[in-house]
């Protein structure tokens, strides 16, 4: 059986320009190689989409825009490091070319890589071959291929599933590496470094075609001349351990072992991703399916059987449909599995059970199982750098430099150092705590539970602030959870500067996505072990008015939750025309606050004081009380954000008996009490005449 790699190329609807782009670029060499060799201070919009390939984004620094001059154009390299693993001399060289050649600072991504900011295309060719020849590697990190294969950043000697899990994230990652020449050709002028030799059974089952999973006679087996339809990404983890985001991914990898240790094979999951646009219904955030478990000697060929089908029949034609999630969407499942089994030659075997998944970050000091240590370092927002008393990046170098230590980049941004000796760790300690970087303990949850992708001013596709706003977005939602009375309340925190959802934050319980300046759509529900996603709560918020709209919510959560119960799960619980309702609710009551300083406690020695928001349930008012209201109906015509715009709602004041009256009438009549003071009001004052 033989399969074109690209059959929606002959198909009815014109495939994108990128198809053709990487038709004509001779397996990624152009127009790179012959742009990089011109003395311009950027590349050509078409070779900026084969750049990417090579690891590479091409971007300006929009600070330093002035309108007549050109742009500040810099590169952004990212490392491709399966499982988040970095070598002592790659650190190193990573930190030196950040100082030569970048912005004096490193980041850590979501997906377990590095990238380093502010390369001028003068400069990328010695960056990227500065990172070659470390052990370090850019290619895959971007383009249409496998991105960087993530695993548990867990490196537990005494726990062999954890072992599997990283093995298997390089294998993987291996199998589906670009085999194209261009990369050593263009950066390293022919010369190929390699860290080690690749392991024989990767190398065969590269090769193996069996039932049209190949490409025969290309240089790139398993991609063919136009590589994916888009980015493809893939994680391998152990039962129970959610830190990997498994349900964002493409292709999740769950390993089973049996009772001795010993791998018996993987459940799969597939059809995950969390890309969209803002106004475009049809792109959306999709959580994985279950598609079925392999014995461990099957498991190559099962990736390469989900690839090729996505290969196959991804869309080529609009790159807003091109990831797999809408394949399968639009297929359903059945299909898929079906396609899937087609190229596997064989049916999937049946899931096998699962515990529930958590999320773990693997921070603080731990025992990894042989004796030895590692420990897991909070980076605020993945930026490793030094700012006044605060330096990482001058930590981070003192301990790779004096103890050689490996390191492992996390999926939350943060960095964990290990094969630590036990009479290390007291050195280890001094030097973090002499170089400003706070004890897990110190961190405030909120922080530690966030991430935020770079947006501005380097993203061309920001169009609101991330990395540089959400610290203090998060200190104002601190001051308001220690304002309502739940000081010690955090919950999964994720913003971005654009829907492309870099960051995850449709996995989040509070998604901060950027819709403008200053202005962000609002994401609530998600579960805190990420196996859910959270929906969209409000359109557009100005940040200026985050307090309006979270207070009265902070407020419910306090009155209303169950017993432990998240954040996430509570509004996903209530939902959200109830969250709606009480805030409408709470800002047409006229009360703030600072009235909440008693709680009542009978009716009959109520004080105007004493009236709290508390004492207004999510029933007292509801959607169709409000929807009269010329000012507020104007909010509720189908609008994501429903709630009345804060500064034009007219307020009444009332009497406090009037109020117990009203409360003790809807008690009794089960009626809103907004309801009931419409009654009132049609009973006495006569109609408006229009």
């Amino acid at each position: 059986m033989v399969i074109s790699s690209t059959p929606n190329l002959a198909a009815t609807r014109k495939p994108s320009k990128v198809e053709g782009l990487k038709d004509h670029s001779d397996f990624l060499r152009e127009p790179v190689a012959s742009e990089l060799l011109q003395d311009t201070t950027h590349f050509s919009e078409d070779a900026i989409q084969i750049l990417k390939f090579h690891g590479s984004y091409q971007q300006d620094n929009r600070d330093n825009r002035v309108k007549g001059q050109e742009k500040d154009y810099q590169m952004m390299l990212r490392t491709r490091s399966p499982g988040g693993f970095i070598p002592p001399q790659l650190y190193l060289a990573l930190d030196d070319i950040a100082n030569e050649y970048g912005n004096q600072t490193l980041r850590a991504t979501t997906r377990q890589g590095f990238q380093l900011h502010g390369i001028l295309k003068k400069n990328l060719k010695a960056a990227i071959a500065g990172m070659v020849r470390n052990l370090g590697n850019t290619l895959g990190a971007c383009g249409d291929v496998n991105r960087n294969v993530m695993a548990p950043p867990a490196p537990f000697k005494n726990r062999p599933e954890y072992q599997f899990a990283y093995e298997y994230s390089h294998k993987i990652a291996d199998l589906l590496t670009p085999q194209t020449g261009a990369y050593y050709e263009i950066w390293l002028d022919g010369e190929k470094f390699l860290s080690a030799e690749e392991n024989p059974e990767v190398v065969a089952a590269r090769q193996k075609n069996g039932h049209g999973t190949i490409v025969p006679n290309s240089p790139e087996p398993i991609y063919g001349t136009h590589y994916l339809p888009r980015k493809f990404k893939i994680s391998v983890t152990v039962p129970g351990d959610n830190s990997v985001d498994l349900y964002s991914q493409d292709i999740s990898l769950v390993v089973i072992t049996n009772a001795q240790g010993e791998l018996e094979g993987f459940n799969i999951f597939a059809g995950g991703g969390l890309g969209r646009t803002h106004n475009k219904e049809e792109t959306f955030p999709r959580l994985a399916d279950e598609i079925g478990y392999v014995a461990k000697d099957e498991v190559y060929d099962a990736v390469k059987a989900i690839v090729a089908t996505q290969r196959d029949y991804g869309d080529r034609s609009d790159r807003r449909h091109a990831r797999m999630k809408y394949l399968i969407e639009d297929w359903g499942v059945e299909k898929f599995r079906a396609k899937v089994e087609e190229y596997l030659g064989k049916k999937f075997e049946p899931f096998r059970p699962l515990p529930k998944f958590e999320y773990l970050d693997f921070l603080g000091w731990h025992e990894q199982g042989d004796g030895k240590l590692f420990v897991g370092i909070s980076v605020e927002n993945g930026r490793v750098k030094n700012e006044g008393s605060f330096q990482l990046k001058t930590a981070l170098r003192e301990i790779v430099e004096t103890y050689n230590l490996p390191m492992l980049v996390t999926p939350s941004q943060n960095l964990l150092f290990y094969e630590i000796d036990p009479d290390q760790k007291d050195e280890i300690q001094a030097i973090l705590t002499r170089c400003g970087i706070p004890s897990i303990a110190a961190i405030d949850p909120l922080v530690r539970y966030s991430m935020a992708c770079p947006a501005l001013p380097t993203c061309g596709l920001a169009t609101a602030e991330s990395e540089r706003v959400i610290p203090s977005i998060l200190a104002r939602l601190r001051s308001l959870l220690e304002k309502v009375g739940l000081p010690d309340e955090h919950f999964i925190t994720r913003m971005t500067g654009c829907p492309n959802g870099c960051a995850r934050p449709y996995l989040a319980e509070l998604g901060f996505v950027g819709n403008g300046p200053d202005t962000y759509q609002i994401w609530l529900g998600a579960a805190p072990n990420q196996t859910r996603l959270s929906k969209p709560y409000i359109e557009k918020l100005h940040i200026d008015n985050l307090e309006t709209e979270f207070e009265p919510i902070f407020v419910l959560l306090k009155k209303s939750r169950n017993p432990q119960e998240s954040f996430g799960d509570f509004c996903d619980r209530l939902g959200f025309d109830a969250l709606r309702e009480f805030v409408s609710t709470y800002q047409l009551s006229g009360f703030t606050m600072e009235d909440t300083s008693q709680k009542t406690t009978a009716t009959e020695d109520i004080t105007t004081e004493d009236i709290t928001t508390e004492d207004i349930t999510t029933e007292d008012i509801t959607t169709e009380d409000l929807s009269d209201d010329p000012v507020i109906a104007e909010e509720m015509s189908g609008k994501v954000n429903a709630a009345p715009k804060r500064n034009r709602i007219p307020r009444v004041s009332i009497q406090r008996d009037v109020y117990v009256r009203l409360q003790q009438a809807s008690v009794q009549q089960g009626k809103p009490i907004t309801q009931l003071v419409a009654d009132a009001l049609d009973a006495y004052l006569p109609p408006v005449e229009s």
